[in-house]
């Protein structure tokens, strides 16, 4: 009888999770706009723009706002050439989630100092 644990292998039909593609098999502009959406997703959870009141909500959390704002900046600016008509809408979220920041903000960050800013210039 062998002991060791079967080696992982492709997702099935068979298996309790979805069968998910191949990375491989996933164009470069779907892989980096889902990276996209994700952060952006992340960044107004901690906004707290996904509850009614946002200056209530409990997962408000500014700097973890902050990172992922700076992270969505830093992929956009990087992968902007590569987006096509994907970069516009992608870019709009950017900026109204460093607007939302800066309203959100007690003390906002100077012009060009908001999270993200050294990639994009200053947002108003």
């Amino acid at each position: 009888m062998n002991d060791s644990p079967a080696a992982p292998g492709p997702a099935t039909s068979d298996d309790t999770g979805p069968n998910p593609r191949d990375l491989g098999d996933i164009p470069s502009v779907e892989v980096i706009s889902r990276a996209a959406v994700v952060l952006m997703s992340a960044a107004a959870e901690r906004l707290g723009l996904a509850d009614p009141d946002p200056d209530t909500s409990p997962r408000r959390d500014l700097d973890e706002a902050r990172r992922l704002i700076t992270a969505l900046a830093g992929l956009v600016t990087a992968s902007v050439e590569y987006l096509g008509p994907h970069a516009a809408p992608i870019r709009d979220g950017l900026q109204s989630l460093q607007k939302a920041f800066r309203e959100a903000s007690a003390f906002p960050d100077e012009p060009g100092q908001g999270p993200g800013e050294k990639f994009t210039g200053p947002v108003y």
